[in-house]
């Protein structure tokens, strides 16, 4: 996958922006607060639906505009597509495009840019709460498997409804009824979430092991151990099993959830475990050992794409390299030379014979070359 062309207007601080790119690495260079990041939030944006750094698209519209357009030129499965999205202050949803054609929703322009962020609070996913893992896994499979991305938001829908309901049977317990409802529909959304994130984290073990072995010099052996809810004995079962075990965790906690008015059931908690020699990471881990583990995570995530689809995803690294030693740095740069690959920095000097440099200053095209 190729991002030939970036048009952006209202976007963040640029008002009007445009730029085509190399189909090797594009080195976004720039003091701090100048843009750099805005620009891979505008591609991930485009790829994904959604912003890494806000959920709310009113903050991705610049101050005192009313609407921020975003447009790219793709070239994807042997042909140029262009993606497009509209978004406007106020109430007024925003509007989706797929070369020229006006989308009813995101599910029809999955895919057609893959991306892959590595930015430097992923450095330390390996040792944050659990949501940032999670995310991480949620990221990649919505990109991956459409179902996925469709049951994902329901459940998330369907959890936050229960969760109001929780807290409103209070003061009126008739809320209580639609229990049951919610808890069957979560049963069979969760089981497709486990299922599916359980088989992603095995393929995503299998191939940052190797990275992780090749980078530490054969010395250390990743593992990753996906945790859920404690009635499922196996991730891997069918999915009418690890249905039925939700069922039980479900009724195991039912009271508990009433009278804590908090959801406590279902895979929206899970987590996974990095270990290194049997050892957690999250508790034992050093901080390069962790830092090579993320690393190692983020280039198998780049494989299982291109092994996925047989197309090879973009690369966004924001800000990656310069929190890296100089060995580290030098096996992220020695393992990106395919494919498109977006890196920002402030330093251009280290960097400049490594692709095509584009300058941004005040959320403007300084120079390119």
């Amino acid at each position: 996958m190729i991002l030939n062309s970036l048009r952006l207007r209202g976007f963040r601080n640029y008002e009007d922006f445009f730029c085509e790119f190399s189909p090797g690495v594009n080195l976004i260079c720039g003091q701090n607060a100048q843009g750099k990041t805005n620009l891979l939030e505008a591609i991930v944006y485009l790829s994904q639906g959604s912003a890494f750094r806000t959920r709310k698209e009113a903050e991705l519209i610049r101050f005192g505009a009313e609407f921020a357009e975003l447009e790219a030129r793709v070239q994807s499965y042997d042909r140029e597509q262009t993606l497009r999205a509209v978004m406007f202050s106020g109430r007024r949803p925003r509007q989706l495009w797929l070369s020229g054609v006006k989308q009813k929703s995101r599910e029809s322009m999955n895919g057609i840019l893959g991306t892959v962020l590595f930015c430097p609070e992923d450095l330390l996913v390996l040792k944050k709460g659990a949501a940032e893992r999670r995310r991480l896994l949620d990221d990649a499979l919505c990109q991956l498997r459409p179902r996925y991305a469709s049951a994902l938001e329901e459940y998330n829908r369907i959890l936050q409804q229960k969760g109001a309901a929780l807290r409103a049977q209070a003061e009126s317990p008739g809320y209580l009824a639609v229990l049951p409802e919610y808890n069957e529909r979560m049963a069979r959304l969760g089981a497709q979430l486990i299922v599916t994130r359980a088989k992603y984290l095995r393929e995503l073990e299998r191939r940052a092991a190797a990275f992780h072995l090749d980078f530490s010099g054969g010395r250390e052996q990743l593992t990753l151990t996906y945790q859920t809810v404690s009635t499922v004995t196996d991730p891997f079962a069918p999915l009418p099993t690890v249905y039925e075990q939700l069922k039980a965790h479900q009724q195991s906690h039912y009271r508990a959830e009433i009278e804590s008015m908090q959801c406590l059931s279902g895979p929206h908690k899970d987590d996974f475990d990095a270990a290194l020699g049997g050892l957690s990471i999250r508790a034992f881990g050093s901080q390069g050992q962790t830092r090579t583990a993320a690393i190692s995570l983020k280039l198998a995530e780049r494989d299982i794409f291109e092994m996925d689809t047989g197309e090879l995803p973009v690369l966004l690294l924001d800000d990656v390299l310069s929190e890296l030693d100089a060995g580290r740095q030098d096996f992220v740069v020695n393992h990106i030379r395919r494919g498109q690959v977006f890196i920002t920095c402030c330093d251009e000097e280290k960097m400049t014979d490594i692709g095509k440099t584009i300058q941004v200053e005040n959320g403007k095209l300084k120079a390119e070359n």
